[in-house]
C-alpha cells in the first residue's frame, strides 16, 4: 500500500506530465511542419527558432471573446471541452512509465481502464457539435460518432492480441511478460493499433470530421478563445497518451539497455518518436474521403486485427 504522501506526488507529477508535454508535442509539429513544409511564420517568434510561438498561441487564445451562440444548449456547450480534455489525464495515470512502481497507479484490469476511458473523449466531439446549434458542426460530430464505431473495434482486437500473448490484462504485467521478439511478431497489430488511435483522435489523413473545406470545422466551429485551446489541448494529449500506450504494448515500454536505471527514459524516447510519426503523416499523406475512411476500417484493418489475433493464438499454443 503507498502513503498518503506517496499517492499525492504520483498525481501531481502525473499532473505536471499532463500540463507540459502535449505543449511539448505543439511545439514541436509548429516546428516539425515548418520545417517540412518550409513555413517561415513559426520560425520567428522570440527570435531563435521560433522560441516563443507556443507563448504566442496562448495569448492569442486568452485575448479572444468567448462566444456562446444564441441557440446553443449552453452548458454542453461548455462542459464539452472538459469532456475532450478530462479523459486523457485519466488514461495517463495508470500508464507505466518505468520499472519499480513507476507508475500512477498500477490496475490489474489497466488495459480495459485505458481504452475505455479513451472512448469517452470522443463525447467531447459530439456534444459540442450538438449543443453548438449549428449544422456543419452537428455534421461533424456525426462524422466523429461514425468514425469511433469503425475504429474502436480494430483497435481493441489490437490490444487483445497483446494481451492475449502476455496473459495479463495489466499494462505493468504485459511489459513484465514482454520479449524483444515480440516486435516482429504483434507488429501487425501495432500497426493497426496506432492507425485506429489516430482516426479516433482525428488527426490527418483522418480528420474528416474536421475538414475545413467542406465543414468549416466539424464540431469546433463555434468555439472561440479559451475553450477553443482546450479541443486542441486534447487533440496533443490524445497524441501523447496514444504513442506511450503504443510503445507500453508493441515495443516494450521501457525494456532498452540499462532498463533498471533508465527505463523512463527509454518510454520516453519511444514515446515522443512515435508522436514525431504522428506530425509526419499530417505533413505528407492527404485527407481521406469519408467512404474511404470508413471502408479503410472495415476492410484492412479489422481484417488484419483478427489475422494478428488468431496468429497469437497459434503462438500461444505451440509456446505453451
Amino acid at each position: 500500500m503507498i502513503t498518503a504522501l506517496e499517492a499525492l506526488l504520483r498525481c501531481l507529477a502525473v499532473l505536471v506530465v499532463f500540463l507540459t508535454f502535449p505543449l511539448v508535442i505543439g511545439q514541436t509539429e509548429h516546428k516539425v511542419m515548418a520545417h517540412m513544409q518550409g513555413r517561415l511564420g513559426p520560425m520567428y517568434a522570440g527570435g531563435f527558432h521560433g522560441w516563443a510561438q507556443l507563448v504566442a498561441d496562448g495569448v492569442k487564445f486568452a485575448q479572444k471573446e468567448d462566444i456562446v451562440p444564441a441557440g446553443a444548449d449552453r452548458r454542453v456547450f461548455q462542459l464539452a471541452p472538459a469532456v475532450a480534455l478530462l479523459p486523457y489525464l485519466l488514461v495517463l495515470i495508470a500508464i507505466p512509465v518505468g520499472p519499480g512502481g513507476f507508475v500512477g497507479q498500477a490496475l490489474d484490469a489497466g488495459l480495459f481502464f485505458v481504452l475505455a476511458v479513451m472512448g469517452v473523449g470522443v463525447l467531447g466531439s459530439l456534444m459540442a457539435g450538438w449543443a453548438s446549434a449549428n449544422k456543419f458542426s452537428l455534421l461533424g460530430g456525426i462524422r466523429s460518432a461514425a468514425q469511433l464505431l469503425a475504429y474502436e473495434l480494430p483497435m481493441l482486437l489490437a490490444a487483445a492480441s497483446v494481451a492475449m500473448a502476455a496473459g495479463s490484462v495489466s499494462l505493468t504485467g504485459i511489459l513484465g511478460a514482454f520479449h524483444w521478439w515480440w516486435v516482429p511478431w504483434q507488429i501487425v497489430g501495432g500497426f493497426v493499433f496506432f492507425t485506429a488511435g489516430l482516426a479516433e483522435l482525428q488527426r490527418p489523413p483522418f480528420d474528416m470530421p474536421v475538414a475545413d473545406s467542406e465543414i468549416i470545422f466539424g464540431a469546433y466551429t463555434e468555439y472561440t478563445g479559451l475553450r477553443f485551446a482546450l479541443f486542441l489541448l486534447s487533440e496533443y494529449a490524445g497524441i501523447l497518451v496514444l504513442c506511450a500506450l503504443t510503445a507500453v504494448l508493441f515495443l516494450g515500454g521501457w525494456h532498452g539497455p540499462l532498463s533498471a536505471d533508465l527505463g523512463w527514459l527509454w518510454t520516453l524516447l519511444k514515446t515522443f518518436a512515435l508522436a514525431f510519426v504522428v506530425i509526419w503523416l499530417r505533413v505528407t499523406y492527404p485527407r481521406l474521403r469519408e467512404d474511404q475512411l470508413m471502408r479503410f476500417a472495415w476492410i484492412v484493418l479489422i481484417p488484419l486485427a483478427l489475422a494478428q489475433l488468431a496468429l497469437t493464438g497459434i503462438v500461444k499454443v505451440v509456446i505453451s
